[in-house]
């Protein structure tokens, strides 16, 4: 494993089995509860292609640093955490040893079986039944009987109901523990880890707190009594499990531990929580190290207070042999124009992802990055809802909205949009468009928009746009792109010309060519 752990440092996982469903649950769960300064939609996730981001990103050893991966790359929190983060992640850099200690600790919980701890925190338990009370008396009943036996013999006939109910319950109640073993079996696992974390010097440094784990070794027993189950294998194990389990139906005491450990899971989930992130924020500190380790062109991002962006040589991290590109916006916005396939969505959406990953993991795949500590807000990739029987145009004024209603925030926030209003009319669509790009460049927002409609370029200049775009050539009859960024509009029209390059009859170009001519020039 340690050899492993070596070959692999900054490589990609070859990880074919990728688990969204599983991975989402600890942000999900989490989202709502945790005090963050921003949280990434639903909707920025589709328009960015998210999850492929996660998958490149991600090195994480265990499940549980998988999951908190992803819930760090979805909660963007304060720039002080994100300092004290990225402290973690250079100690990581810096002393190879002490990594590898830790990935080795973290080995134990790479199985899917790990992704279930979360469950314990976030999932709704079980109350107790109403016939709890009378349970604990046929406990009681089956241990004593026994014993006041001897003093008078015909009780012992008593013991054949009691033993008959405590079996029935004993075995009806299986399918509620069936629901915690994974769990459970995992916080046993994380609370040893936990403890050898806590005994290193280069953690202490790190965290101060460990009371947590003192309060979960209360409930450490039950952990294990219930676990128990699952920690055997061999045929020996069996046979020694099957003489507990007849103890454990007989006397039923497994009934009354589960629902008292309920209650203490209850009472101790934050302290789980705190478990949980003490490795899941390790093992993605870790994993950051890992990506900075890689061969690409990674920076640290800066962060200033101005509407003001400074890219130098970025690129879309998941690209090969991407082509990169500088720009410097000083309180401007960018309107963007070019043909299809030039690179105008990619773009936004590298400049999207890039600043999502400077406040998640004090990184960017740039040569230089300074930006604001932006809200991220997104329209871009929409169709028609036939499930709800929406319009792409009413898809889109419903997602435009909700930039709208963001920019009303005196926060910085970065607005990215493709092709805005292409759901209706010309004149319609360049109208609403100025407007609304016009009302989202306010106060300290700053927008990423690409269009086809040249138009915008006049009418926005005046707004504080700056003007870019991408172009391509048409070179021995074929089309050639180099994805740089220019500035300026775009004074160049090839749709037509594509058309030709594709074999369309000669009567439809001559006839575009002589309506572009008489109404467009």
């Amino acid at each position: 494993m340690k050899q492993t752990l070596i070959e692999e440092w900054g490589k990609p996982k070859m990880d074919k089995h990728f688990r969204l469903h599983l991975i989402q649950k600890y942000f999900l769960g989490a989202k709502d509860s945790q005090v963050q300064f921003h949280i990434i939609s639903d909707k920025v996730c589709n328009d960015l292609d998210f999850d492929e981001v996660f998958r490149f990103v991600d090195r994480t050893v265990s499940k549980i640093g998988q999951q908190f991966l992803y819930y760090k790359l979805r909660c963007i929190s304060s720039k002080e955490h994100l300092y004290d983060f990225d402290k973690k992640v250079e100690s990581f850099s810096n002393n190879p040893e002490f990594r590898i200690r830790v990935q080795l600790l973290f080995a134990a919980l790479g199985k899917n079986d790990a992704y279930h701890l979360q469950a314990l925190i976030h999932n709704r338990h079980l109350n107790k039944p109403k016939r709890y009370m009378l349970v604990k008396l046929l406990v009681a009943a089956a241990f004593a009987l026994p014993v006041l036996a001897i003093f008078k013999p015909v009780l012992i006939l008593l013991l054949i109901p009691v033993f008959t109910i405590n079996l029935i319950l004993h075995y009806s109640n299986k399918s509620n523990i069936e629901q915690y073993l994974d769990g459970v079996s995992q916080l046993n696992k994380c609370l040893k880890i936990g403890h050898k974390l806590s005994a290193m010097p280069e953690i202490k440094s790190m965290y101060h707190d460990f009371d947590f784990l003192r309060k979960l070794d209360r409930i450490r027993f039950r952990s294990r009594f219930i676990s128990f189950d699952k920690s055997l294998g061999d045929e020996f194990s069996i046979l020694f499990l099957f003489v507990i389990e007849v103890f454990k139906s007989f006397f039923n005491i497994e009934y009354v531990i589960f629902y008292s450990f309920i209650d203490q899971i209850v009472k101790e989930k934050d302290s789980i929580d705190q478990l949980f992130r003490l490795i899941g924020e390790l093992d993605t500190a870790i994993s950051t190290a890992s990506l900075k380790a890689s061969d690409m062109m990674l920076c640290k991002p800066e962060f200033i207070d101005d509407k003001c962006i400074k890219a130098c040589d970025i690129i879309h991290p998941l690209i090969a042999d991407c082509t990169p590109n500088s720009f410097t916006l000083d309180s401007k916005s960018m309107l963007l124009t070019g043909s299809n396939m030039s690179g105008k969505t990619t773009f936004i959406r590298t400049v999207s992802i890039n600043s999502i990953l400077a406040q998640t993991l004090s990184l960017c795949f740039a040569k230089s990055f300074a930006a604001p500590y932006f809200r991220l807000y997104s329209s871009i990739r929409l169709t028609d809802n036939l499930m709800e029987q929406t319009s792409y145009y009413l898809e889109e004024v419903l997602s435009i909205k909700a930039l709208i209603d963001a920019a009303d925030k005196e926060e910085h926030c970065l607005f990215v949009l493709d092709e805005i209003f292409k759901g209706t009319n010309t004149i319609e669509r360049i109208s609403g468009g100025k407007a609304i790009l016009a009302y989202l460049n306010k106060g300290k927002h700053m927008v990423f928009v690409s269009t086809h409609d040249v138009e915008l370029t006049v009418l926005l200049e005046q707004d504080d746009y700056a003007l870019y775009h991408f172009s391509e050539t048409v070179e021995d009859e074929k089309l050639h792109f180099d994805h740089k960024l220019k500035p300026g509009k775009l004074t160049t029209r090839n749709a037509i010309k594509i058309l030709d390059l594709y074999n369309y009859p000669k009567e439809i170009i001559e006839d575009a060519l002589k309506t572009e001519r008489n109404f467009f020039q």
